[in-house]
């Protein structure tokens, strides 16, 4: 089972779900659990291979083309099921975004709301030469090396520095094995993030995203325009990590959204 993290209030508050991206792990949201945990339980993941989901022994044994959405959306609902959470509001950052969106299709009876932060929902012409230069060097560059870069093209500006170093100081916890099993899942993602998209949920989204998240802004605004049951929130002088570049605006327009849908749940079940 993954490592978890749970602040609980009692079992009539609503649970919060956080999953992190590629390379971090549940401190990532180290801004969020204060405000977040007065008011809600609170669970925090780290997806496999990442913080202490990490298991040396099982990493040298599995095949490097062992991960697929299928199983780490399987992953996130195995812990729910071990705490006796029915449904939780799933809040994601970059490729922990994705997760959730596959969570559309496998479980949504287990979603009340999403916050996708810093969401994935296409990898424009810069991020897919990106990741097939990633493809191409993955086996002989250090990841490291992979990492930084991706990191400085990511958050190019003096005001991400913060978030950059936050995720290149995690990725420096994960093995070469690993990070290249994520990678590869990270491959030929655009026809099932189209998927995803297409998915005509009644489930109430709300985007968080930078105004300087160049690589995956536009997309998620033409996304959302043909999503009944969506919005886009840009929060200014903010790149893609945003609950760290920007975490008191992040904070109180996730917890605004939050608290809006536990609203409507409780006046349709009273």
């Amino acid at each position: 089972m993954l490592h978890y993290k749970t602040y609980t209030l009692s079992d009539d508050h609503p649970w919060v779900i956080f999953i992190h991206g590629a390379g971090g792990s549940l401190s990532h949201w180290y801004r969020q659990i204060r405000p977040f945990k007065k008011k809600y339980n609170v669970l925090l993941l780290d997806l496999r291979g990442h913080g202490g989901s990490y298991d040396a022994e099982q990493s040298l044994t599995q095949p490097l083309n062992a991960y697929t959405l299928d199983v780490v959306v399987e992953d996130v609902v195995e812990v729910m099921d071990h705490l006796n959470i029915e449904k939780g509001h799933m809040v994601g950052l970059s490729l922990g975004t994705i997760v959730i969106q596959a969570m559309f299709e496998h479980h949504p009876e287990r979603i009340a709301s999403v916050v996708l932060g810093g969401a994935i929902v296409k990898f424009n012409v810069r991020s897919t030469l990106l990741i097939r230069l990633g493809s191409l060097v993955q086996s002989f560059v250090p990841y490291m090396w992979l990492y930084q870069l991706f990191a400085w093209i990511l958050l190019p500006k003096k005001r991400h520095k913060k978030s950059r170093m936050m995720f290149v100081r995690d990725a420096a916890n994960l093995c070469q094995r690993e990070f290249i099993r994520w990678f590869k899942m990270t491959e030929n993602m655009n026809p099932l993030l189209r998927h995803f998209s297409s998915i005509q949920t009644a489930v109430p989204i709300l985007y968080v995203m930078g105004d300087e998240d160049y690589m995956f802004l536009e997309a998620v605004e033409r996304t959302a325009k043909h999503q009944p049951t969506a919005n886009v929130h840009v929060v200014e002088d903010s790149g893609h990590v945003v609950n760290v570049d920007q975490p008191d605006i992040f904070n109180t327009v996730s917890m605004n959204f939050i608290d809006e849908q536990v609203g409507l749940l409780t006046a349709s079940t009273s």
